[in-house]
């Protein structure tokens, strides 16, 4: 039988290192090539030996790479297997995550290798050399892989509510082998999205108006234009004065970016283009480092958003002593992360090696994430129909709770793999078999015109596999093509009948009856007194045990069983004590 391998390299049972190898119809396909934010050592990176087993090169073990997005947990070790590990095959992304991609994975580089300092790290001619073997794909394009008759979905990031820069996640009712969906949020369903952005917005208003600051850790793209759009509009309606600040540099390009792809946002945004670019913000401006110290209230978006280095957290360090300031977190942060430990609850944090800070300011957690909630999963695996469901890019435990939900209420098989374990899943292929023309109209003939053409109808035939062609035929046209001797076989059933009044013969009775109600067959008398429907053999005896009733057997070949059958149930349902 068929099957489909399922390996996760990397966000097996945890999130981040987005990496999954599926092996279907023989071909090795590497979903996403991400990047661990919680290390800082190799295993940040996916754990390619796996791939090869220590025999042979990436490539002659993987046929292509596939990106869903450019977060750096889905595209951060790209450069390190193509440039560093050597593999040279094709890869595939949109071409607004080409476009981002490179940028901030140099922005990364610069924070890992430049400012900590470390080795083993791939440098900025590396990740313009892997830009290069990038082959661009339209957005909107479903990573729905297929082979044959077997078929992967995988989500990459997802949400189903739409927000003011993007629309919901949507999928066709493409009823896959297996989807593999992100689970980030396995256990969460969160509050509507105006109550998180009304929260959100006094929180903010409440802060800087008692004259503090707030520092907002974010990815340079996506939730970072969603608040933006939603503090400049707020900041219009309330005309606030208090400065709004972004991280210079990274961030920029990025929203030039989201300027560029106009056709990648939500229809709002679309339609109201021409006349307003939601992008240009009149009361966000560029932050410069010597901002820092100034007195006064003031909010700043800064990367990176996991508080794992950069800006936010040099912000962070100077920021968090002073109780009057906040903190808000506006996303998942992976275990190992600055900004995991604060949301842990933790009060005293070691940044590096004898540098212990007290944490005095306010921290929040608001989920604007990209990611769904348990029920937009849920919604999204009741849209596309899958046969089996996978689970990646959440934590164990979260995962648990949603296999049982997709088992209980979807009556699905659900698997949650660790990193390095393989997941077999043995598909049911259909088997194409064509009809002949003879076998439909003979069938056509007996059963008559459906007044339903939906419903299953019985088709009986004999099949013949001619090569990798398969065909069902009528009885007669096998025997011929076989050159066979034909063999019959006959089927006989009796039902037991009241006579009918002396004033008519029973056989005279039934042959009226037929002719009434079989107009479609030819109903004829035989000379020893039978009936003949078409081939099917009435004859009418009387019972020895009741002289009031007598036996009708109805005798026909396996060929015509369905006229055989309708025959007797006419009878057992009685027949008019008079035929006119």
């Amino acid at each position: 039988m068929p099957e489909i391998k399922l390996v996760p390299l990397g966000a097996g049972q945890d999130v981040g290192r987005s990496c999954i190898i599926v092996t279907l119809g023989g071909k090795n396909i590497m979903l996403d090539c991400g990047m661990h934010m919680g290390y800082n050592d190799e295993r940040r990176f996916p754990y390619f030996d796996y791939i090869t087993g220590g025999k042979g090169t990436l490539t002659e073990h993987i046929d292509c790479v596939i990106i869903s997005h450019f977060h750096l947990d889905h595209c951060g070790a790209l450069p390190y297997m193509s440039e560093m590990k050597g593999y040279d095959g094709p890869i595939y992304m949109t071409h607004p995550t080409k476009a981002i991609c490179p940028i901030l994975l140099e922005d990364y580089r610069k924070i890992t290798v430049d400012r900590k300092g470390e080795t083993n790290f791939f440098d900025s001619k590396m990740i313009k050399d892997c830009m290069k073997k990038v082959i661009p794909v339209n957005l909107h394009q479903t990573i729905h892989l297929k082979v044959g008759t077997d078929s992967v979905l995988y989500t990459g990031d997802y949400n189903m509510t739409p927000d003011r820069h993007l629309g919901a996640a949507w999928v066709d009712k493409c009823r896959p082998d297996v989807l593999i969906t992100e689970s980030t949020y396995a256990t969460t369903i969160r509050d509507s999205k105006r109550c998180r952005e009304r929260d959100f917005l006094k929180k903010v208003h409440e802060r800087v108006e008692d004259g503090g600051k707030v520092l907002i850790p974010v990815f340079a793209l996506g939730r970072a234009q969603e608040l933006c759009i939603l503090l400049e509009s707020y900041w219009d309606r309330m005309n606030l004065k208090v400065p709004i600040y972004f991280s210079a540099g990274l961030t920029n390009k990025a929203t030039e970016y989201y300027k560029l792809f106009i056709t990648w946002t939500n229809q709002k945004i679309k339609d109201t283009f021409v006349e307003r670019n939601m992008f240009h913000f009149k009361h966000i401006k560029e932050f410069n480092r010597s901002y820092i110290d100034n007195p006064g209230p003031m909010v700043v978006f800064a990367t990176p958003g996991m508080l794992h280095g950069g800006l936010s957290l040099e912000i962070f360090k100077r920021w968090c002593t002073n109780e009057k300031n906040m903190i808000i977190m506006p996303g998942y942060c992976v275990a190992g992360t600055v900004g995991n430990k604060i949301l842990s609850g933790m009060r005293k944090i070691e940044l590096k090696p004898g540098q212990v800070v007290e944490i005095k300011m306010s921290v929040e957690y608001m989920s604007f994430s990209a990611h769904a909630d348990a029920k937009g999963i849920m919604q999204l695996i009741r849209m596309c129909e899958p046969s089996n469901v996978m689970l990646v890019h959440g934590e164990a435990g979260k995962m648990d709770f949603l296999k049982s939900k997709i088992n209980q209420e979807l009556h699905l098989p659900c698997f949650k793999p660790a990193n390095g374990e393989t997941v077999i899943i043995t598909t049911n292929p259909p088997i194409t078999v064509d009809a002949s023309t003879t076998l439909l109209k003979k069938n056509r003939e007996i059963l008559g015109a459906s007044p339903n053409p939906k419903r299953i109808k019985a088709l009986h035939g004999t099949v013949l596999i001619k090569g990798n062609e398969m065909q069902v035929v009528d009885g007669e046209e096998a025997v011929k093509e076989l050159e066979l001797k034909k063999h019959e076989v006959r089927f006989t059933s009796t039902i037991h009948m009241p006579i009918p009044p002396p004033s008519t013969s029973p056989m005279t009775h039934l042959y009226e009856h037929f002719k009434k109600t079989l107009k479609s067959h030819n109903v004829t008398t035989t000379t020893d007194g039978n009936l003949l429907v078409d081939s099917i053999l009435v004859k009418a005896q009387p019972t020895t045990e009741d002289s009031t009733h007598l036996d009708v057997l109805v005798s026909w070949s396996i060929q015509d069983e369905e006229l055989g059958s309708h025959i007797t149930d006419l009878l057992r349902t009685g027949i008019p004590q008079r035929a006119h």
